[in-house]
């Protein structure tokens, strides 16, 4: 007889369930050339289309795993993994993931009030006043070519962040530091020990964090084809030129920032071809804040030294202190030595013996012990002056 199999249709509660296990969304902010803000509750999945990013490159913001600083320029992205800013850059848009963070807050405050540019406000005028005053095409020309990419002043923000970040931490660290060092130095207790080790185990982890990020703006100011992946709006507009051969790209929307680079493109193709590897304008850009990390990292250095001079300063106290207990060793030693030579004598005349020199000299006694007394005092004199010819005592 054959058996029947009854398939139970599962429940709606049930399959939205098992769609939330697979998907875990993760909450981002978007922010776009007019500073516009939208929250996202998206999974990598949605965040890979929409960024059009591989998934080893989105691997690199997980909190979970610990990667170092990076700032990764790809195709039509920036990646950006710089402490607790982890965000993809695109030639029209920023992705900031955790935007509830506390110490992300103000960085979407920054972006949202810097990443729009006044003239987008006005290029509607412009264009007017160009077709009624054909002389000013040239030098709109030139306004325009002197603007910053958007993902240039994105990036620009993240960096003032991180550096301003890290600083204020370096100069907490040293205001907790320096009256922990000078209160260890004028009274060594197992406390201001511990507090020391605590504070200079706290420096390790921030000089560490600080040279990752040093460590890798070096990088990128070492190699020209590394700064020149990060023009995404110069690779953008020489793909929607005609001299590339090529249409626009369809997985970037409408912008009026994309639309005025491609105009100007067209208008002086030649002119982004000779400019094509002109990584000036990034250098001086990173330039400028690896400046500022290298003297936080100089700052850490400086701490690390002092921390250095103390410990070598206590080491020379407690050396000094350890030699003083030598020498009263010493001392105590040789006393010891001396009433040994006296208890000897004691024990001698002491001792329950019939002897017949005994009789009859009563008055030798105090003889015995003055003269047990001066052989004991020499022999401490002859060994503390040995001592201190040899410099085992200070003078």
């Amino acid at each position: 007889m054959a058996r029947e199999v009854f398939f139970v249709p599962a429940t709606e509660t049930q399959v939205v369930s098992v769609k939330k296990k697979a998907a875990v969304t993760t909450s981002w902010v978007s922010i776009d050339a007019k500073g516009e803000v939208a929250v996202l509750d998206i999974d990598k999945y949605a965040i890979m289309r929409r960024a059009q990013i591989h998934a080893r490159d989105l691997r690199i913001l997980d909190p979970m795993l610990s990667y170092p600083s990076t700032i990764l320029g790809r195709e039509k992205v920036i990646v950006l993994n710089l402490e607790h800013i982890k965000a993809i850059i695109t030639a029209e848009e920023v992705l900031l993931r955790d935007p509830f963070d506390d110490n992300v807050i103000p960085i979407v405050a920054q972006l949202k009030r810097r990443l729009p540019q006044e003239n987008l406000t006005c290029q509607g005028q412009g264009e007017e006043e160009e077709e009624e005053h054909p002389g000013l095409r040239n030098d709109t020309d030139t306004g325009e070519e002197n603007e910053f990419p958007f993902e240039f002043r994105a990036l620009e923000v993240a960096l003032e962040a991180i550096c301003s970040f890290l600083d204020a931490r370096t100069r907490e660290l040293e205001t907790d530091t320096y009256p922990a060092l000078d209160e260890l130095t004028s009274m060594i207790s197992s406390r201001n020990l511990d507090h020391v080790r605590k504070l200079k185990s706290a420096m390790t982890r921030l000089t560490n964090r600080v040279q990752k990020v040093r460590d890798e703006l070096e990088q990128l100011l070492d190699d020209d084809d590394d700064m020149a992946d990060l023009y995404l709006s110069r690779k953008l507009a020489w793909a929607c030129s005609p001299v590339s051969g090529s249409g626009a790209p369809n997985w970037y929307p409408s912008s009026p920032t994309i639309g005025s680079k491609i105009s100007r493109t067209s208008r002086g193709s030649a002119v982004t071809i000779q400019e094509d590897n002109d990584v000036e304008e990034l250098e001086m850009l990173l330039e400028a804040y690896f400046m500022q990390i290298d003297s936080t990292l100089n700052k850490l250095t400086t701490l690390r030294e002092y921390i250095d001079d103390t410990e070598d300063y206590i080491n020379i106290q407690l050396d000094n202190h350890r030699n003083q207990l030598i020498q009263l060793e010493l001392f105590l030693s040789s006393g010891t030595v001396c009433l040994s030579i006296y208890s000897l004598v004691a024990a001698i005349f002491g001792m329950n013996i019939p002897y017949t020199w005994n009789n009859g000299h009563e008055h030798m006694f105090k003889w015995v012990i003055i003269l047990t007394g001066l052989l004991c005092t020499s022999t401490f004199t002859s060994i503390m002056s040995y001592a201190r010819h040899k410099g085992l005592i200070g003078s």
